[in-house]
């Protein structure tokens, strides 16, 4: 059975979860911030995912942010959801809930915590996919999960009619490499890092979901762009130029430093929901420093 969905590629933006002085999702600034990435020409939304806070955010408040996104994007650049979890039937019951409000892709990362065997890693995906009819970015982040997809498990939902690519932020070369050879006209990798964007591209890949967008969407959709228009040396160039910039946005835990940087540059997100606390004074003058790239 051949897909029938494309792939995904380009600068997609790994969304932060804005919060007002209350503490509350704050659903303005999130348009706001959606219609700041259709401007700077960012190629996708994903909401929901790591840098969103998802541990943290109820599920009602995933719901509305799901369908806040949705419906200010209204169909111009393509809105990937998180669905992932560590119960399976969960998995199944968002991946098909958020089908149902309009999005375009699911982002499922691998079951954390209890760290699924191969059998039940491969079972599943497979049910997560087969339960939908959207396409699905599987997510490797095993610095996140404590787990990774193995090769062999990869080779075979590659082939999943819903399964169009992988998110690749494990940082190993050498599994990025053996994705590579997997991938194909219906199954991209995307870089889950952005310091390896460039790296990633090298090896066949279609883009990046990126934490570094929220603070320079249009510099990190220039630089995939260039890649994929064949500048290779300015996209090189611009990875080269940015790299300080992104060491700096991962010196603590994701998305404390991104959520500080956006407040910083007058884009106002709120702090992180604990039990993410307030940046090392220190570690917010390294930041600023190299947020002076943007000025």
């Amino acid at each position: 059975m051949s897909k029938p969905i494309r792939t995904f590629s380009g600068s997609l933006v790994a969304l932060v979860t804005p919060f007002g002085p209350d503490g509350q999702v704050d659903y303005d600034q999130l348009r706001h911030l959606v219609d700041l990435h259709l401007q700077n020409h960012t190629d996708g939304i994903v909401a929901l995912g790591t840098t969103a806070e998802t541990p943290t955010l109820s599920q009602e408040e995933k719901d509305q942010i799901a369908q806040a996104v949705i419906q200010q994007v209204a169909g111009r650049i393509p809105v990937i959801i998180g669905a992932g979890s560590n119960d399976t039937a969960h998995a199944v019951a968002l991946a098909q809930r958020y089908e149902a409000m309009g999005a375009d892709g699911l982002l499922v990362v691998t079951p954390y915590y209890n760290k699924a065997n191969k059998s039940g890693m491969l079972a599943h995906f497979q049910a997560v996919a087969d339960a939908v009819s959207i396409p699905i970015l599987l997510y490797n982040v095993p610095s996140r999960t404590g787990c990774s997809i193995p090769l062999d498990v990869l080779a075979q939902l590659a082939k999943h009619p819903h399964i169009v690519g992988i998110k690749e932020a494990s940082g190993d070369i050498a599994y990025v490499t053996n994705c590579a050879k997997l991938l194909c006209e219906d199954f991209c990798m995307l870089s889950g890092n952005d310091d390896m964007i460039v790296p990633l591209l090298s090896l066949g890949g279609s883009g990046v979901i990126s934490v570094l967008a929220n603070v320079a969407p249009a510099q990190t959709h220039e630089l995939v762009d260039a890649y994929l228009s064949g500048d290779v040396a300015h996209s090189r160039a611009l990875q080269l130029d940015y790299l300080e910039l992104i060491h700096a946005l991962f010196i603590e835990t994701n998305p404390a430093p991104v959520k500080e940087a956006m407040n910083l540059l007058g884009m106002p997100v709120g702090p992180c929901r604990l039990p993410l606390g307030p940046m090392a004074p220190q570690n917010i003058e390294t930041l600023k420093n190299a947020l002076k790239i943007l000025q």
